[in-house]
């Protein structure tokens, strides 16, 4: 019986707000941000226009990586997420049970170049980095699985 146990998260996003660094009782760095993912697949509207339809992820920041995404993003800026998704419940003051999925983030990446990243539009697509001039690569095709070694 295997015991396979993997929980990696990788999501590449905008911010939605301003990053704000707090600390706890004990002085450790936190913050929680949310980040919006546009959906792969883009739907139609009632007219047939294409949509964007974007996620918006809970995320959390513990230490060296709350602060960096402290230090060097904004609301809009592009990051990258590598961490893992974790539940959690608790009381709220009125005594109602609250449950909540997020994202703790191991990693944090940049995405855009500086000048890039100072748009405030945090759903914007991210742009392409394609040369223009990019000619796509000639392959071969293959009409039988005969000769493939898989």
């Amino acid at each position: 019986m295997s015991c396979l146990n993997l929980n990696k998260v990788v999501l590449a996003g905008r911010l939605t707000n301003d990053p704000e660094l707090k600390q706890t009782a004990t002085g450790v760095s936190v913050m929680s941000f949310t980040i919006a993912v546009n959906r792969r697949y883009a739907s139609k509207n009632d007219q047939g226009e294409s949509q964007n339809q974007a996620d918006f992820i809970s995320v959390v920041a513990w230490r060296n990586t709350a602060e960096f995404i402290a230090k060097y993003f904004r609301k809009g800026s592009a990051i990258c997420i590598t961490g893992s998704i974790q539940t959690r419940n608790w009381q709220d003051q009125q005594g109602q049970r609250r449950y909540t999925t997020e994202v703790v983030a191991d990693e944090a990446m940049f995405v855009d170049s500086r000048s890039e990243s100072t748009s405030t539009d945090a759903y914007a697509p991210t742009p392409s980095y394609a040369s223009p001039n990019a000619v796509a690569p000639n392959f071969e095709e293959h009409n039988t699985d005969d000769d493939l070694p898989f």
